[in-house]
């Protein structure tokens, strides 16, 4: 079983801000494998369902995203996931380009406090993400002030892509592996600027 877990932040100021980035992908898979998210436990909200033949969570913590490691090993231990071969976290990440997306088998948080909770909470940093890229700060700009804000019409573009384009690479995950995941998704999009 897999758990496929979106970080964001909970309640409607927070919806389509950069920050949630891990929300809408999740909200991708979901509508696509007709499943139904709307469990709520452990400070998470979640749905089980099957992607091919695996069954899967896709869970959205509701912690808030400083704490999400609360919400995501809370998850693991209740049903039983290996975070270290089981587990696949989505979130946004400012060095990527605005609809870029970065599959990976493990690593640093880089900064991200989501993922700073998670790797403290598990013990360990070598489990599976996939970054959507939100854009570096504009020059003066407060990072909070950034990441919480909108995307400009032209982004929502390209992050309207890369939702997809990071639900295909879950399903890749899990059908073929991280490594195959790799090779197709981390190649360069065409007009996205690296």
């Amino acid at each position: 079983m897999y758990l496929i877990a979106g970080l964001g932040n909970p309640g409607k100021e927070y919806t389509g801000t950069r920050h949630n980035m891990g929300y809408s992908v999740i909200t991708e898979l979901a509508k696509r494998h007709d499943i139904n998210a709307s469990e709520q436990r452990m400070k998470t909200l979640y749905g089980k369902g099957r992607i091919g033949s695996e069954r899967v969570i896709l869970a959205e913590p509701l912690t808030y995203m400083n704490l999400s490691g609360e919400s995501v090993c809370s998850m693991c231990e209740y049903f039983k996931v290996d975070p270290f071969s089981e587990l696949i976290v989505i979130y946004d990440d400012i060095s990527l380009a605005p609809g870029q997306i970065r599959v990976r088998p493990g690593g640093s948080a880089g900064g991200h406090n989501g993922m700073k909770s998670i790797i403290k909470m598990l013990g360990g940093e070598q489990f599976m993400r996939i970054r959507v890229g939100i854009g570096e700060k504009p020059k003066g700009w407060d990072l909070a002030d950034y990441v919480l804000g909108r995307p400009s019409a032209e982004e929502q573009v390209l992050l309207a892509d890369a939702f997809v384009r990071a639900a295909d690479a879950v399903e890749m995950i899990i059908s073929r592996g991280v490594e195959a995941a790799m090779n197709v998704y981390n190649a360069k999009s065409a007009g996205v600027k690296e």
